[in-house]
């Protein structure tokens, strides 16, 4: 019995200190990427930074797109919980995601990282992890907003509203929003104008 508890503690140990591994390379990466774009992310680069060897790493993640979609999995959930956090109503969570959508890149670089598949059977872990994540990030945005998710209509309204915060969140990155003579305020309340009779 005492020997079962040491090999079960021991298991445990190494668990721990693979996911403390694991959360040193992903803070790392962010490092890489704030510093050199998310796009332009090397696993060389990303070892460096965290002191490793760069085969090392491919025992966290077997390339770059896992990295990838390791981080913009991280920032879904930062985005989720802002969210949940945010003044009620599609103002204020489209103003907090807006916000946060704008501070990082992850989200676009990862968009090339997923698979393009008929069904998702054929989806890897990280890929999984992802769409976990993005369901959460679209819950919290539809309780945050008041916007209802109780049919599949209200649910494509959630996800509409989600990708207009995505592109706005691009173009207010690019400068191309302010360009085009409009804030992000204004937009969010015309998005607020059209969804909030759905």
């Amino acid at each position: 019995m005492a020997k079962t508890a040491t090999v079960e503690q021991r298991v445990l140990r190494r668990a721990q200190a693979h996911a403390a591994t694991r959360g040193s390379i992903l803070e790392s990466a962010r490092r890489v990427a704030a510093r050199e774009g998310a796009r332009d992310l090397s696993l060389r680069a990303v070892a460096a930074e965290a002191g490793f060897a760069p085969a090392a790493l491919y025992g966290y993640f077997r390339n770059k797109d896992e990295l990838l979609l390791a981080l913009a999995a991280d920032d879904l959930t930062s985005l989720a919980r802002a969210m949940r956090g945010s003044v009620a109503g599609l103002a204020g969570a489209g103003a907090v995601a807006l916000e946060l959508l704008r501070g990082t890149e992850t989200m676009a670089a990862a968009s090339a990282a997923l698979t393009v598949t008929p069904d998702n059977s054929k989806l890897n872990d990280a890929e999984r992890l992802f769409n976990g994540r993005l369901i959460g990030a679209l819950k919290a945005l539809s309780d945050a907003s008041g916007l209802p998710s109780d049919s599949r209509e209200s649910q494509c309204d959630v996800v509409l509203v989600a990708a207009s915060l995505v592109g706005l969140a691009l173009l207010a990155r690019s400068g191309r929003l302010k360009t085009l003579g409009f804030t992000p305020e204004e937009m969010i309340a015309r998005l607020e104008s059209r969804f909030r009779g759905a």
